[in-house]
C-alpha cells in the first residue's frame, strides 16, 4: 500500500465520519436492533461516498471492542446497556476513526466521561517530541482519577494511506516506550475505561478479519471470497456478515473462512471482553500532529 499521506483525504473522511457518528446517536435507544444501527451507519458511509474502513462495531456492556453484529442476530438494545459505538471511514485510503460510548441507563455517566477526558488530555498533551509512553501515562492519570481503570491491552494507533494499524500503537497506560510522534503523523487515539479488570481477554466468537497474506487455497470457494476480499477490502478489516451478502451460501462463506484461516491468508479479530466482567466505555478521535500541537480530524 501507498504510504504517501494525502492530507485532503484524511480531512474529508474525518469529517464526514464526524459527521455520521453525530447522525448515529439518534439509533441508539433502547429497543432498537444492533444489526440495523450497523447495517445504518455503513450505509450511511457509502451514501456519502465514502466506505467504511472496517465494519461498525456495536459492543455492549463488557464487551469492548471487536464486535460487529453477525448476518442473523436477533438482538435489541436493552434499558440498561452501555453502547460503543465504532465508526471507521475510508475515503481513497485516507481514513477517519471515531467512536463514542451512550449509557442508556444514564448511571455510568462518571464511566463515559472518564473515556471522553482522558481522550482530551491526551490530545492536549501531544505534540511533536511527546513520547508514546508519555501519552499512555497522561491517559491512565486521566482515568483512574474517575476511579476506573483503564484497559491496559487496548491501544490507540498510528494510521497511514489505507492502513488502519501501521505499527505503532499508543497505549492507555504509561509505558517505557521512547517513540516520539512527529509533525504529519496521523493517529487514532482512544482510551477504554472499565469498571472491571481492565484487560479484556479473546473471546472464541470472531466476526472480523483481514487480509494478511497471499498463499494458494484449494477450495474454488476460498478463491473467489479471497479474490473479492482483495478487491474490495485490500488491508482493511472486513466482517464475515459483508461475505455473506455477496455469497449467499452461508456455509460456503465459513467453510472458505476456516481454509483462509488454516492457511494464515486472512487474520481474526476475536470479540474483547473485559476480564472482569466490568463495564467498558470508549472515546475516539482521529489527530494529524501539527508542528505545536494536533488537528482533530473527526471533530
Amino acid at each position: 500500500m501507498n504510504e504517501d499521506i494525502n492530507i485532503d483525504d484524511f480531512r474529508n473522511a474525518g469529517k464526514m465520519a464526524a459527521r455520521i457518528r453525530e447522525e448515529s446517536k439518534k439509533l441508539i435507544m433502547p429497543g432498537e436492533s444492533i444489526l440495523d444501527i450497523a447495517e445504518t451507519i455503513e450505509k450511511m458511509i457509502y451514501d456519502e461516498g465514502g466506505r467504511p474502513a472496517f465494519p461498525v462495531n456495536v459492543s455492549l456492556n463488557s464487551i469492548a471492542a471487536h464486535y460487529t453484529p453477525e448476518s442473523n442476530t436477533k438482538e435489541l438494545l436493552g434499558e440498561e446497556d452501555v453502547v460503543k459505538i465504532d465508526i471507521g471511514v475510508d475515503i481513497h485510503g485516507g481514513i477517519g476513526d471515531t467512536a463514542y460510548t451512550i449509557d442508556l441507563s444514564e448511571k455510568n455517566k462518571s464511566l463515559v466521561q472518564a473515556s471522553e477526558e482522558a481522550l482530551n488530555s491526551a490530545i492536549e498533551f501531544i505534540k511533536p517530541g511527546a513520547k508514546i509512553g508519555d501519552i499512555g501515562g497522561v491517559i491512565e492519570e486521566r482515568i483512574k482519577s474517575f476511579g476506573f481503570k483503564p484497559v491496559s491491552n487496548l491501544t490507540g494507533h498510528k494510521i497511514t494511506t489505507g492502513l488502519l494499524h501501521s505499527g505503532i500503537d499508543v497505549p492507555n497506560v504509561k509505558t517505557t516506550d521512547p517513540y516520539e510522534v512527529q509533525e504529519g503523523e496521523i493517529y487514532a487515539i482512544e482510551p477504554f475505561a472499565s469498571t472491571g479488570s481492565g484487560f479484556v481477554s479473546d473471546l472464541d466468537q470472531v466476526e472480523i478479519f483481514s487480509l494478511y497474506s497471499l498463499s494458494p487455497v484449494k477450495m474454488r470457494q476460498s478463491r473467489q471470497i479471497l479474490n473479492h476480499i482483495i478487491g474490495e477490502y485490500e488491508l482493511l478489516p472486513f466482517s464475515e456478515r459483508w461475505l455473506n451478502k455477496k455469497f449467499p451460501s452461508r456455509l460456503s462463506v465459513s467453510a472458505a473462512l476456516k481454509e483462509l484461516l488454516r492457511e494464515q491468508v486472512i487474520r481474526a479479530y476475536p470479540v474483547l471482553k473485559d476480564s472482569g466482567d466490568g463495564l467498558v466505555s470508549q472515546a475516539e478521535h482521529t489527530i494529524l500532529v501539527l508542528s505545536d500541537g494536533v488537528e482533530i480530524l473527526t471533530k
